[in-house]
Order: C-alpha cells, then structure tokens, then sequence
C-alpha cells in the first residue's frame, strides 16, 4: 500500500491549513509546491519547514511591496543532509553527490571491494576522464558496471547552452531536474589562470540591491552533485579551448553560506587529491556575511573565504545589503579578527562593489583601511556591472584607481578587478533570469538620492 508521505512526494505537493501559515501567505495558493531537494525531507519536515521563520519570511517578503528588509531567517533554511544523493523517480543514487566515504560504503553495499571505489572515484573526477557514462568506464569489470548502469546516474545537470563573451569569457546554461536553470561562468586569464565561477543556490536570497541575482529571490538550493557538476562539466567542455581551469570561485548565483552543508561537500570533493585535486587556495568560497556559517566553514573546510564587503558604514551595508540588519559590521569584523588570529598564513578576500556617489568616496576609502585593521586580508575593488533595473552607476576608473591608492598608503593589499563577460550578461552580479515574483527595492537613504537620478 503506497504511503501518503510517498504519495505527497511524487505529486510534490503540501496542503498546509495552519492559520500562521495562511495570514503570511495570502496572496498565495494554499498547495505550496516545494523544490524537489525539499520533498526528499518527508511530510514531516515539510510541514516544519513551512511552520519555520525561514519560509514564512521567505513568503510573506513578497507579498509586499513595501521596502521592508527582506531577510528570512537563514539560519533555519533546511540543507540537503542525505550522504547519498538520490533521484525520485528511479532511485538511482547521483554519483557526484557522494563524498569518496559515501562511495566507497555504496559500492560496499553492493558486495564490491573498496578499491573499485577509488578506480570509480578516479573516472570521474581524475586523468581528464571525467566520465559521463557507464561506457567511459574503462578497466573496471563488467559485473561492477553493470551494477553502476542498473543503480546510478553520473550527471545532475543538463547541458542548455554556452554564450561567449567579446573578452573571452563563456557562460553556460544548464537546466536542472525540476526544470529550473542555473549558469556557471569561466573566465580566462592572460597569466595561464582560468577560473570557474560556480552557482551554489538558484536564485538568491539576500536581496543585495546591487545583483541581478538577488531579484530572482531564492528558488532553491543546489545539491552538492549540482555543484560539483558545473565544475566538472566545465573542465569537460571547455579545457581544450581555454587551457586548464585553475581555480573555482563559489561566486555565482545565490550565497555560498545559506547552503552550507551542500557547499562544504562540494568544496571538499573538488579539492580531493584523487578528486579534482584543485588546490584549497584556489577555491574561494565567497559570503555576503552569514557569521554562523562563516564560522562553521573556517573550522571544517581549508578552502579560501572571500567577504562581499561593499559599505563602511551600516547605515549603507544596511540598505544595499539587507543582511547587515541581521549580522551588523561590527559583529561580522570581530568574528574574522578572532577566527583568524589562530590560522597561520590565511588572509580574507573583502570583495568591494565600487558604486558611484554611495561608497566610493575618499572618506570611505580611509574608512575601509580602519575597519580592516588587525584581520589578515586583501581587498578586491570591483567594478560595478549594470543590468536591467538597476538603479546605480559604476564608479569611473580614475576614482577606482584613486580609491586604491588611499588604501594602499593606509597598508592594505588592493587588487582591482574590471568587467568581464557583460556583454553576454556573465560578469559578477548579473547571473539569473527574473521572474514574475521579484525581491523587494529597499528604501533609498536620502543623502543618496540625488546618486541614483543620475542611472535613471
């Protein structure tokens, strides 16, 4: 007899009546679907998470236009916790959401030895194989192939399309099981460095006012095999056109942080010396400011930790990046300082979005070299990349440069970072494609007001 649970997940539909729940949502349906990550949970879960904060801020964000924060509670947002990735519909497990521990106890399971793990683990990640069928499987046997063809599936993503940029820069499209697309962007360097920049959520929750991505809000997090994909597949597809790719950037769509359990596994397998054995210096995981999460990932991963930083003071971080309600300046710059001071030879990135007439000015150039005081790091200037909406200009090049050399007088390391890819719509805070429902525009300040008509 077929459970109601089961049931529920093969429909992927909740019926939930709780009078909470309904005042919050008003202006939705009361058959919520959830993203196919979360029907994995049961109807138990499910049912929590539609009682949690998280949704029903999630929800109730937009069914306002006001300029409230939109900032759900992301501590309690549920991650895909299962050590084996499994498909609904047949049940196969997805290889490339397993850690090599995960695999090598499925293959075990399966009554095979623990060395055709490794060999498993190899092809798909190892020697430029990066197997994505059964028949790439070359010298493992056929009993354990055919116990791979019958009970697992090698990619979570399908391919859609690439789009090349004038400098170079590709972007590709992949569209998920649930019909969603995500895109991953790689970026070659004249230095023998290319890097791809990976997605870890679709959309975004943040709402930073600056990003494309944060219009979309937040559709769903990744797996951990989506992610891990998207690298994969690049190397896959592009490495005899643009050399081998170096390094991975988690500066895609969504936050890093707010998928953390799948971001961590991600990380983990790409750096696997029998994996994609990327360096750990050369993967950078990149975070608007989730300082609990932020605290996790320093004790349990090796990668690198890049911090959107973008104001000097709250009243600015406040509005362009609604987080900062949350997890104010001052708390997100003392828990670096404290959890740095015990690693040796670790330096933060501080991303900076250079917006012209609201953070870009001499005094918050002095500003940003006091805040960072005593936090061993470097700072990234980046260039504002304009889309469709948007309501600020990119800081000219001249101030840029003027902005750095207050910095590096005040001791800082600055690097600078210009446009790549936006004409393709591929470069940093154009990743998305909105849709009907959009994140809300928060209030402008007045002092900057008069900025802003100018982008109009």
């Amino acid at each position: 007899m077929v459970s109601l649970t089961t049931t529920m997940r093969r429909l992927g539909i909740i019926t939930v009546v709780t009078p909470t729940l309904i005042s919050s949502t008003a202006a939705f349906s009361r058959n919520l679907t959830l993203p196919s990550p979360l029907r994995n949970h049961g109807l138990t879960n499910s049912i929590r998470l539609l009682k949690s904060r998280s949704l029903l801020s999630s929800l109730s964000c937009f069914s306002s236009s006001s300029s409230a924060a939109y900032l759900p509670a992301l501590d309690e947002f549920p991650s895909t916790k299962a050590s084996v990735a499994m498909r609904d519909d047949n049940k196969k497990v997805i290889l490339k959401g397993m850690s090599y521990a995960s695999l090598q106890e499925w293959v075990e399971s399966h009554g095979f030895r623990p060395g055709q793990a490794m060999m498993l683990w190899k092809r798909l990640y190892k020697d430029n194989i990066w197997a994505e069928n059964v028949d790439q499987l070359e010298g493992l046997n056929k009993d354990f192939k055919r116990m791979i063809s019958e009970h697992a599936e090698f990619g979570a993503l399908s391919f859609k399309d690439v789009r090349s940029a004038s400098d170079g820069t590709r972007k590709i499209l992949f569209t998920l099981d649930d019909g969603l697309v995500i895109e991953t962007v790689v970026i070659p360097c004249d230095r023998g460095r290319t890097t791809v920049c990976v997605s870890s959520q679709v959309g975004c929750a943040m709402n930073c006012q600056f990003c494309y991505t944060g219009r979309m809000g937040l559709k769903r997090n990744l797996t951990a095999a989506e992610i891990v994909e998207q690298a994969v597949y690049a190397r896959r597809l592009l490495s005899h056109e643009v050399g081998s790719i170096t390094n991975v950037v988690f500066m895609g769509m969504g936050e890093p942080f707010h998928n953390i359990d799948n971001v961590i596994k991600a990380a983990n397998i790409m750096v696997d010396e029998n994996g994609l054995h990327f360096s750990p210096r050369k993967v950078t995981v990149s975070t608007s400011g989730l300082v609990p999460q932020l605290k996790r990932f320093l004790r349990e991963c090796n990668c690198a930790l890049a911090v959107s930083l973008n104001a000097t003071t709250d009243e600015v971080r406040n509005w362009i990046m609604p987080i900062n309600r949350k997890y104010k300046l001052s708390l997100l710059l003392e828990t670096l300082r404290e959890e740095l001071s015990s690693r040796h030879k670790y330096k933060v990135l501080f991303e900076y979005v250079m917006l012209a007439g609201v953070n870009d000015s001499m005094e918050d150039a002095k500003r940003l070299v006091e805040l960072v005081q005593g936090i061993p790091c470097k700072i990234n200037l980046i260039q504002f990349n304009p889309h469709s909406g948007s309501q600020f200009i990119q800081t000219d090049e001249d101030k840029m440069i003027k902005f750095r050399n207050v910095l590096a007088e005040g001791g800082c390391t600055v690097l600078m970072r210009f446009s790549r890819g936006n004409d393709q719509m591929a470069a940093c805070g154009q990743l998305g494609m909105l849709g009907a429902i959009q994140a809300p525009v928060m209030r402008v300040p007045e002092q900057f007001r008069t900025a802003l008509k100018a982008s109009v």
